[in-house]
């Protein structure tokens, strides 16, 4: 321990005895307070680790941790049942001398490295030059140094190309700027002349009496829709609009779709019924190609979906895209059943026929005669 601590008498408060103390612990510190005297001496590190419950070699952190710790186990002030002033004492000496120790040794960690690199620095082999030339090309310095050369005469030859490829970058971005701005200022002198058109058609128009025969003139506009969350301006145009057989885009564009579409099936159908079953080699290379020709006609409609989709105003109503094998599966199921039907109204016919030659024997007989006769002659 670095500290003993004696409870001196009362006789031994005067400055003598305690001179003669010292005297007698020549290593020890004398304190005076309150009647007390302490002496503490030093303590054995290995003791500290112990009285910290530490494992050797710790850090100082792991140190620092173990002392919180034990200093709330106990502490005086603590409150628990293991508050003991004298352990408290012998943990608080043994952390500060434990910390000392450890900033000591880090010291001298530190020393021993920094002796370390020095040594090292006249034991490096004489090869810096190949740590230069940022740590391009092979062989001795002088050939390195050719190489780096060229290395460097390479890289400026990049950069001044990649310059120059950017600022063509910047100038084709500009000039492209430019067209948009032209391509935009047509559209616009576009639009208003044919706004100015369209106002001069329908002044003329209204001069030479084409609205006066107008069923709905001199009357108010009904409004379209009493919701007040509608414009009515815009019902009442498309009212106009549907009662003069106007009809939006998306409509007249999904109404193609399906004739297409419906034009496609009986074409694929009817081409199938005209091959026939069973098919020949001929046959089947004019089926092939004939789906092949299904096949473009199915992208081209696919392609229009997209552009329904593109104006469709209500996401219930987009469409999806027609399958090539679905449709051509369709035709084959489609030809397996006429050519059901076909095979039984073949049956039913011949059937009817025999029932017709059973039910009627005399005509057979009169008919047989008749060939005979003619036979004959």
């Amino acid at each position: 321990m670095k500290f003993i601590s004696v409870l001196l008498t009362q006789n031994t408060r005067n400055p003598l005895c305690i001179l003669a103390t010292a005297s007698k612990f020549p290593s020890c510190e004398v304190l005076n307070f309150c009647g007390f005297s302490t002496y503490k001496h030093k303590r054995n590190i290995k003791d500290c680790y112990r009285i910290l419950n530490v494992p050797d070699g710790c850090s100082a952190d792991e140190v620092r941790d173990s002392y919180k710790t034990l200093a709330k186990k106990y502490h005086p002030d603590s409150g628990t049942t293991t508050a003991n002033a004298t352990t408290f004492m012998q943990i608080d000496e043994a952390y500060r001398e434990l910390l000392t120790h450890l900033s000591n040794e880090s010291k001298k960690a530190q020393i021993l490295e920094e002796d370390e690199e020095k040594m090292s620095e006249y034991k490096i082999p004489q090869h810096r030059q190949y740590l230069n030339y940022e740590g391009v090309g092979f062989g001795t310095p002088s050939q390195r140094q050719r190489q780096y050369v060229q290395f460097r005469v390479d890289r400026a030859t990049d950069q001044v190309l990649d310059f120059r490829k950017q600022k063509l970058e910047r100038q084709y971005a500009e000039n492209s700027m430019i067209a948009k701005d032209v391509k935009h200022s047509k559209k616009v002198k576009i639009t208003q002349a044919i706004e100015r058109l369209v106002e001069d058609l329908i002044q003329e128009s209204m001069a030479k009496g084409d609205f006066d025969n107008l069923s709905g003139k001199g009357k108010p506009i009904t409004k379209f829709s009493s919701c007040p969350h509608i414009d009515p301006m815009t019902h009442n145009l498309n009212r106009i609009l549907i009662e003069n057989g106007y009809q939006p885009e998306w409509i007249v564009l999904q109404k193609e779709i399906r004739e297409t579409i419906d034009k496609l099936r009986q074409d694929l159908v009817a081409s199938r019924k005209k091959l026939g079953d069973p098919m020949t080699s001929r046959q089947e290379t004019q089926w092939t190609e004939i789906r092949e020709t299904f096949r473009e006609d199915i992208t081209k409609l696919n392609k229009r979906i997209n552009d329904f989709n593109l104006v469709v105003p209500l996401m219930s109503r987009q469409m999806v895209h027609f399958k090539v094998e679905k449709e051509i599966s369709r035709a084959e199921q489609a030809f397996l059943t006429f050519k059901e039907e076909m095979k039984a109204a073949n049956n039913s016919k011949v059937a009817e026929k025999m029932d017709s030659d059973r039910a009627n024997p005399t005509e057979i007989f009169l008919n047989w005669i008749n060939r005979l006769k003619n036979f004959r002659n």
